[in-house]
């Protein structure tokens, strides 16, 4: 049943017409919808408190848009005029009271602001600004710049919550355009930026993966098995929660105060290998980590995953704060499907540490070649001149084992250890550059696809002999985007995968993508030039 009975005819004309004036009014983008920042400046005229007002907003977004409609923002303010009446705010409130007889909320200010926009027909920009234009000073605008959409810093409480403004009003947009979000990345929601960081374990089966997290944490988390053959076969999301549980991959995905709707893509056969662990923990209220499947060698990586392991690792090396890389001394080979995933990591190299785990078990001199044959094997696969950053440790409850090792690798192994949980502890500090760096990133990426989309776009004759150019620009692909990069002077190392985009383009009609839209290309280079340099200007780091 709809708890969202009232909707615009319980209102009286007159009711409407002042609430349509006010919603107009906090409509700072104009284009229909009431967005959170919207909400908070002004709700909070209301003068209800901000647990009320949460309560509000969840029962008027009932469908979880993270925005509200016309008919919402009703609902909004009648739930706030019972509340300034002293009434308890409850889902089922509004369907036992006359509507048409309840009057709109006291608002404190709302006429003398909207009083104050009225003589100014030709003001610019519809943002809203709760204080009086006077008291605004120039630190507090973004930067001048070219796109003639300007987002005002006294709208913005945060550097993620001005990470989140960009995205909606000049990143999206572009994505949306061109279809991004199908081609490379899903469009992201208020929970990838609210999510706390994240720690992604991956090796080979019997590693020491969950021991390593159980280490951490002093205990098992709900759902975990430690044994000697391969016990964790599904990925799985540790992180806080009220209580021990532990949450199936399909509901967890569908979630949208979860950052995992993206997983859906890889469909049920991924899903049911997916689970998500809660319990209450403080280390947990900082970082979240994530349990892999050992990674398979030989026949087993050929027959026994039934879904893309290699893309799902990638979608959360993207998402992941650090990549912890495990290695047992007595498994140092890298098997086709562990160097696939390595691979798939390339563009992460700085997220990735390299663990040797286990290394009490053999003593010091086998320890010097296990050492320099790890870092052979790995330089093949990461094929970079730079040395990787290996940890060498027994990442366990138990104490080193000394006879086998020596004081020496005793006094080695304790040192190791406190630089990889110093390294941990720096996670949440460093979440907000890595968010910012993602970000921008993402931005980057979403420009070269939409100069892509419009180039093949272009390409294309206007009448007749579109399926053989279509299948031609499909096999010279690669030429194609050579012609992109020269003609806009883009890095070579920054355009995606020929193959994928070769694969995906087979889905589509080339001739109905959408022309070069320079505005929207503007909107995020002034986005990347001035305004992020200006929210970090303006804002510390939340994490500290």
């Amino acid at each position: 049943m709809d708890i969202l009975a009232p909707v615009i005819s319980s209102c009286s004309r007159e009711h409407q017409k002042i609430y349509q004036e006010w919603f107009t009014f906090a409509d700072s983008d104009g284009d229909g919808r009431i967005t959170g920042n919207d909400a908070i400046r002004l709700f909070g005229m209301s003068k209800l408190s901000r647990a009320e007002l949460k309560q509000v907003w969840a029962i008027a977004d009932s469908k979880r848009q993270g925005f509200l409609g016309f008919s919402e923002f009703i609902t909004a303010m009648q739930l706030i005029s019972l509340a300034q009446a002293g009434n308890e705010i409850t889902p089922d409130m509004l369907n036992n009271t006359d509507l048409r007889s309840l009057k709109p909320p006291d608002m404190d200010g709302l006429d003398v602001l909207i009083a104050k926009n009225r003589p100014s027909p030709k003001k610019s920009s519809p943002d809203l600004d709760v204080a009086p234009a006077t008291q605004v000073s120039s630190s507090t605008q973004w930067f001048n710049s070219k796109s003639t959409k300007k987002i005002p810093l006294s709208s913005v409480t945060s550097i993620i919550d001005g990470l989140k403004r960009l995205y909606i009003e000049k990143l999206k947009p572009l994505e949306v355009t061109y279809h991004f979000n199908e081609f490379v990345s899903p469009s992201l929601t208020n929970s990838d930026f609210d999510a706390k960081p994240m720690v992604m374990l991956l090796g080979q089966y019997s590693t020491g993966k969950t021991t390593f997290i159980k280490h951490l944490l002093g205990t098992t988390y709900p759902g975990a098995h430690i044994g000697p053959e391969p016990t964790t076969d599904r990925f799985v999301v540790v992180m806080a929660g009220p209580d021990e549980r532990s949450i199936p991959g399909n509901t967890i995905a569908v979630q949208a105060d979860m950052p995992f709707s993206g997983l859906t893509t890889y469909g049920t056969a991924f899903l049911s290998k997916f689970q998500c662990s809660q319990m209450p923990h403080p280390l947990l209220e900082q970082i979240t980590f994530v349990d892999t499947p050992g990674v398979l060698s030989g026949e087993k990586q050929r027959t026994q995953r039934s879904y893309d392991f290699t893309g799902v690792t990638s979608w959360f090396a993207a998402k992941c704060d650090l990549i912890l890389l495990l290695f047992d001394p007595h498994k140092l080979d890298i098997s086709d499907e562990f160097k696939r995933v390595i691979s798939s990591l390339r563009g992460h190299d700085d997220k990735i540490r390299v663990v040797l785990n286990k290394a009490d078990q053999i003593d010091t001199q086998q320890l010097m070649r296990v050492y320099g044959a790890l870092m052979w094997s790995l330089g093949k696969v990461l094929n970079t001149p730079e040395v990787m950053r290996v940890y060498i440790g027994s990442f366990n409850d138990k104490p080193v084992n000394e006879a086998a090792v020596g004081p020496i690798g005793k006094d080695l192994f304790e040192r190791e250890q406190d630089d990889l949980l110093s390294d941990l502890k720096d996670v949440p500090k460093k979440a907000c550059d890595r968010k910012i760096n993602e970000f921008v990133k993402r931005a980057r990426a979403a420009k070269i696809h939409a100069y892509i989309i419009s180039h093949l776009k272009k390409e294309m004759p206007s009448m007749m002999g579109k399926a053989k150019t279509q299948q031609r620009l499909c096999d010279n692909l690669e030429d194609e985007f050579m012609k992109v990069q020269r003609e806009h002077h883009l890095p070579a190392g920054d355009f995606p995968s020929v193959e994928h985009y070769r694969g995906m383009l087979g889905g589509y009609n080339i001739d109905k993508f959408e022309r070069l839209k320079s505005k929207m290309i503007q909107a995020v280079d002034d986005m990347l030039g001035y305004d992020i340099p200006e929210l970090l200007k303006n804002f510390r780091n939340p994490y500290e």
